[in-house]
């Protein structure tokens, strides 16, 4: 077990494992933890150094949870475990809320610690409106839902956005779905969750898209279930960098659960061809 110790006192947990000239640092959604990437490091730390961790308030690092967490809070995050384990030359992957902290980060401090991003399933706008349908659910969550949803029991909350990203869930009586639903959340810190995704429905990042400089992979679930597959088209027009498009067919959000082979396989194929552009350059 490894900590990293944050100028604040507070502790996350990460793993680090392999070696290489490439490093790759893959952050998980909210509510999820570094679990989801530990059969694709398997894989993977042959090929570069590969670092995961749980963000503030999930998993192991749950006890990181000082009030008014943001995104904003997140990208700081990596961005201390980035300049305090020296780390260089770094494909960023992020998943869902992860994919958000990856766009933050952009934003708060550019992109000259990194070679390439990755971004898998994530909106850089979670509200829609009229002049925007590439958001939550598929473009029906609005301000109006956001603020219906705050004064809502935080578990039934979670419920609809579990069967939002795992439609299958839908299936399962509510009794049952109920005991997991509630270990689920039992693994993370409630206020640091709700402080998260109040951050994140609040976000536009789409100016930010545009300021990345170097190439950007965008990983899709088709049909999906949370995020519209036309947010690949949308990307593919305001990303500035060279850019590639991973369909993952007959896939919901959990698409790193979903297909964890192909996960591997593409994460693998992004690593190899950063080392293509190395030798070209």
């Amino acid at each position: 077990m490894s900590w990293f110790t944050l100028k604040s006192g507070e502790k996350l947990y990460y793993e680090d494992r392999g070696e290489g000239e490439q490093t790759l640092v893959m952050m998980h959604g909210w509510t999820s933890s570094h679990d989801i990437y530990l059969k694709p490091m398997e894989m993977l730390q042959h090929q570069a150094r590969c670092i995961i961790y749980d963000h503030r308030g999930h998993g192991q690092s749950r006890q990181a949870n000082r009030p008014g967490v943001t995104m904003e809070t997140l990208a700081e995050d990596l961005n201390e475990i980035i300049q305090g384990l020296s780390l260089s030359n770094v494909t960023l992957l992020g998943w869902s809320m992860g994919a958000g902290a990856v766009l933050n980060y952009v934003r708060l401090y550019g992109c000259e610690s990194l070679s390439q991003i990755v971004l898998c399933d994530m909106t850089p706008k979670q509200l829609n409106d009229d002049e925007w349908k590439l958001g939550l659910y598929k473009g029906a969550y609005t301000k109006a839902d956001m603020e219906r949803d705050a004064g809502k029991d935080f578990c039934s909350l979670y419920k609809e956005f579990a069967i939002g990203a795992i439609p299958r869930l839908k299936k399962i009586p509510g009794f049952l779905l109920r005991k997991p639903l509630k270990q689920k959340l039992a693994a993370c810190d409630e206020p640091t969750l709700r402080s998260l995704a109040a951050s994140m429905k609040m976000q536009d990042n789409r100016p930010v898209v545009e300021q990345i400089t170097v190439p950007v992979t965008y990983f899709y679930a088709d049909p999906g279930s949370l995020f519209s597959p036309e947010l690949a088209d949308w990307y593919k027009e305001h990303v500035k960098s060279p850019f590639r498009a991973v369909c993952f067919s007959e896939s919901t959000h959990m698409l790193v659960s979903d297909y964890p082979e192909k996960f591997t396989e593409e994460v693998s194929r992004v690593l190899e061809s950063a080392k293509d552009r190395e030798k070209k350059a």
